[in-house]
């Protein structure tokens, strides 16, 4: 089988596509015929090698941790699932014809496989933080970096739950933000009178690690009002620091929630092959994404 991996941290061209072994289902797994994979920031930290100290990993090792495809193989001790269910879900080296799953949960009815395969990581940060940051209905959330992956699903989730949101982005994206429900407004030179322009901001996520935080912390008036998942400076200033994954399951069962209410829908923007990885990975790293990013196997 094919598969993306690299064998020396460093930048996208370290990112090779090979032959390998198939991967099989160990206990509690599943393996699925990738149809799709979703290109996430973590994957290019963990390449750069930005996780070493706290979550090393062997060289060489596969990419990607999210998929959606055709299920192929079923371990022991999994109930609910049969060869040839359509899944969605989370696992490791998912840029590849066969990935193994730990965490999983049906296509929902409507979704494309592409689009299924950008939601499992971005919908559980994005849940995580909304946690964390302790906004109630009523309130309002600011989220910096709004037109992403994980901004996109924040919105979306907050909005449902009867929060109003603000969302930064960059000009060609306010639209995207107020298609998604939110009050929108440019980054940059003055961003903070523009925010405050639109209302009083009682918590606040920041996406993007573009060095806002302590603007955040403004606005909120508090440091325990402000997450962030992009910046490690972030706990100098009081503020914390979100890189640990929750509870992905639960996610999942959100997102084909969600879905079927029609309330959550995040677009992909640009699909990429396996050969293009590394293109995928640059065009991740250079941001100013609307909605998801994918690999098609």
């Amino acid at each position: 089988m094919k598969r993306v991996s690299f064998a020396a941290f460093g930048g996208p061209d370290v990112l090779r596509l090979e032959d390998a072994e198939e991967p099989h289902a160990g206990p509690g797994q599943i393996r699925v015929a990738v149809r799709a994979a979703g290109v996430n920031p973590v994957d290019w930290r963990i390449r750069e090698g930005q996780f070493q100290q706290v979550r090393p990993i062997e060289l060489p090792a596969g990419v990607g941790q999210d998929a959606a495809g055709v299920v192929d193989e079923v371990g022991e001790g999994v109930d609910g699932v049969e060869v040839g269910d359509r899944v969605f879900g989370r696992g490791s080296s998912t840029y590849a014809e066969l990935a193994v799953l730990t965490a999983w949960a049906p296509l929902p009815e409507g979704l494309t496989f592409e689009e299924a395969a950008g939601y499992p990581s971005v919908v559980e940060t994005a849940l995580r933080v909304i946690g964390q940051v302790g906004v109630r209905p009523g309130q309002t959330l600011l989220v910096s970096g709004a037109s992403g992956g994980v901004g996109s699903a924040a919105l979306q989730i907050a909005r449902d739950r009867g929060i109003t949101v603000i969302g930064t982005a960059g000009a060609a994206n306010l639209d995207y933000l107020r298609s998604l429900g939110a009050l929108a407004t440019t980054y940059g030179e003055g961003w903070v009178e523009r925010v405050r322009q639109l209302g009083q901001v009682d918590a606040a996520l920041d996406l993007a690690g573009s060095g806002v935080v302590r603007e955040l912390v403004e606005l909120t008036g508090d440091p325990d009002k402000v997450v962030s998942i992009a910046d490690r400076g972030a706990p100098d200033l009081g503020v914390r620091f979100s890189g640990v994954t929750g509870d992905v399951p639960r996610a999942l069962v959100a997102v084909v929630d969600l879905v079927r209410r029609g309330k959550l829908h995040i677009p992909v923007e640009k699909s990429y092959a396996l050969a293009e990885a590394a293109t995928a990975h640059m065009d991740s790293q250079a941001g100013h994404t609307r909605g998801r990013r994918v690999i098609v196997v």
